[in-house]
């Protein structure tokens, strides 16, 4: 699978210091008319969460077969570092914090 540009199927954003997300269009990636989303909760104390990522065609249930399913979650992984690279600028030496290390953090304080 090609590098995707996010930037030019994007929805909706809105980053802030306490989350956020983007949501993106994936018709140009061979699901038409269904959408995606990678959003960061805020836990509380400066801290944010893991990044998660939802889709409308899991979250209704919508049938598919097991080789879109796993193009999917490609996308998806992608999308979630797309999100870190815009809330973690490399040149920003004082919010630096990898990918990894976010995603090992709780997605919800509660």
């Amino acid at each position: 699978m090609k590098k995707i540009n996010f930037a030019e199927i994007t929805l909706r954003q809105e980053l802030s210091s306490r989350g956020g997300g983007v949501e993106i269009d994936l018709t140009t990636l061979g699901f038409k008319g269904e959408k995606m989303s990678a959003y960061q909760n805020y836990l509380g104390g400066g801290m944010l969460g893991a990044i998660s990522e939802n889709n409308t065609i899991n979250a209704y249930g919508k049938e598919i077969t097991s080789k879109k399913q796993l193009k999917l979650e490609k996308i998806a992984e992608e999308l979630k570092r797309y999100f870190h690279s815009l809330t973690n600028p490399e040149e920003d030496e004082w919010e630096s914090v990898s990918y990894e290390q976010t995603q090992n953090l709780p997605t919800s304080a509660y």
